[in-house]
């Protein structure tokens, strides 16, 4: 394969091109956190024909994204002079291969990298392998500037946050302009809060996760189903009950075969140990997994071995779909990473209100957005593991 000369990674080529990739990328911060927001672009002589970015957790990388636009747009491997990425490719398999064989195999001579991979368990190890494979690589290192705008993944990769050893876990809620999560009666059949628009936001955030986690309280007054449907894809998430007395009802929503273009994870109930026995047998014939975890001093099962329960699982990032009270405990206890609150154009409302909480909150990032008629608010917690 014959390559050209090109001057794509001198510093006044590549210093503007990762600025714009780095802006553009941070679009996607809240979809793919904890991974990082990165951004790609593959360079043809001294054109760049093709741009891509990590969009959502669990998809491409975006490498492969920048490949697959360069292929979309007509230009032939034999003609990718070089690959500029905002952070060092990654060298191992996750919930995607490695970018780093995508680039090997694509036969890319040169690769220009923004910054070094900030988690030690594999920093550098990209750089080095494409070295010995023969590659040109140039590093224009920018760690203040990567760590500024990744300052949730920076956290999740720090030996802390590892030794803690628990998802990444994003507290999702509607609540009304007062604060209540449970709107009035006479609205939304005393049960909806936001608008159609948001209600598809979160099936989209569904097929983000892998798995739902709620409260017995939640399943006995709202009776969801926590399934995935359109517009929402992938996989349909793992759907984890807390119900430390196991009052889950055996004919709850949660339990009905998937309906036409629906998909429905396994249903997890997570009890105290040596909870009551024939409740127990019952709901696992009803198509449940029940498992026991120690308690807390309330006597309710440990949020702490919760969390640890779904790491073991392999489950990194999960979403919290609770009500008030669930949420609490979560803040109280630092559980919580990330934030997504929809307000709607609703006064009033039943149960205790979460204002004060959110008003409380340290956002390391903050992005307030609208959805039809509801207020979004997302943000990434300022915490110490």
């Amino acid at each position: 394969m014959i390559q050209r000369q090109t001057n794509a990674l001198e510093p006044t080529v590549i210093g503007p091109l990762l600025e714009e990739l780095r802006k553009e990328c941070q679009e996607h911060r809240f979809s793919v956190a904890p991974n990082p927001c990165v951004g790609a672009a593959i360079i043809s002589g001294d054109r760049v024909v093709a741009r891509g970015f990590h969009e959502r957790w669990g998809s491409a990388h975006a490498e492969v994204n920048a490949m697959n636009a360069a292929r979309a747009a007509g230009v032939d491997e034999a003609e990718w002079d070089a690959i500029i990425v905002t952070l060092e490719p990654c060298s191992s398999e996750g919930k995607t291969p490695p970018c780093l064989q995508a680039i090997l195999d694509a036969g890319i001579p040169r690769v220009g990298i923004g910054a070094v991979d900030p988690d030690p368990r594999h920093s550098g190890a990209a750089v080095s392998l494409m070295e010995e494979a023969g590659l040109e690589v140039c590093v224009f290192q920018e760690p203040d500037t990567f760590e500024e705008e990744n300052a949730a993944f920076c956290g999740w990769v720090s030996p802390d946050r590892v030794r803690a050893a628990r998802p990444w876990t994003i507290a999702k809620w509607a609540q009304t302009r007062t604060g209540q999560l449970s709107p009035p009666e006479d609205v939304g059949e005393g049960r909806w809060i936001s608008g159609p628009e948001s209600l598809a936001e979160v099936q989209v955030l569904r097929g983000e996760v892998d798995a739902i986690l709620t409260g017995v309280g939640t399943l006995k007054s709202d009776d969801p189903r926590l399934s995935l449907r359109s517009p929402g894809t992938g996989e349909a998430p793992l759907r984890v009950v807390l119900d430390s007395y196991l009052r889950t009802p055996t004919d709850a929503a949660l339990f009905r075969a998937p309906g036409t273009e629906e998909s429905v994870g396994e249903v997890v109930i997570l009890t105290l140990a040596g909870a009551d026995g024939p409740r127990w047998r019952a709901l696992e014939e009803s198509g449940a997994r029940v498992v026991g975890l120690r308690g807390d001093e309330e006597d309710r099962v440990s949020l702490v071995e919760v969390h640890l329960w779904l790491w073991e699982q392999g489950l990194r990032r999960v979403l919290l779909e609770a009500g008030p009270r669930l949420l609490e405990s979560h803040f109280e206890r630092d559980l919580i990473d990330q934030v997504r609150v929809y307000t709607g154009d609703v006064f009033g409302g039943e149960g205790v209100s979460l204002g004060h909480t959110l008003a409380g909150l340290s956002l390391a990032a903050r992005l307030d957005r609208e959805s039809g008629q509801d207020a979004v608010l997302e943000g990434f917690l300022l915490q110490e593991d």
